[in-house]
């Protein structure tokens, strides 16, 4: 499965965005996916899974209660809607596809080219 982020932009800290995962040719009802996030010099970070079945969506302690990870099915997308948003935020946010362990995801599959968020102070 090849994915796509989109949504990312510039926004004041405590602002808001919505972050959408596509696929082309595959239907993600049948994959567990993740939201993971880059600051250059720095490696990938969990951030949110969704498995298949949506059970129990797990996210990464410095996001909870501030992100919700979601889908629309009708629109074959994966939503992160981002509120309370801070400087600590700011990277490039990736998408993937395989299997959810807690936040994170393995294996690992699919990453677009990622959209960027930037958080002004």
């Amino acid at each position: 499965v090849q994915l796509v982020e989109s949504g990312g932009g510039l926004v004041q800290a405590g602002g808001s965005l919505t972050l959408s995962c596509a696929a082309s040719r595959a239907d993600l009802d049948y994959y567990d996916i993740a939201w993971y996030r880059q600051v250059p010099g720095k490696e990938r970070e969990g951030v949110s899974c969704i498995s298949a079945d949506e059970h129990r969506p797990q996210y990464r302690d410095s996001v909870k209660g501030r992100f919700t990870i979601s889908r629309d099915n009708a629109k074959n997308l994966i939503i992160l809607q981002m509120n309370m948003l801070t400087p600590e935020d700011t990277a490039v946010y990736y998408c993937g596809a395989g299997a959810c362990a807690g936040y994170n995801l393995w294996p690992q599959s699919g990453w677009g080219q990622g959209t960027e968020v930037v958080v002004s102070s």
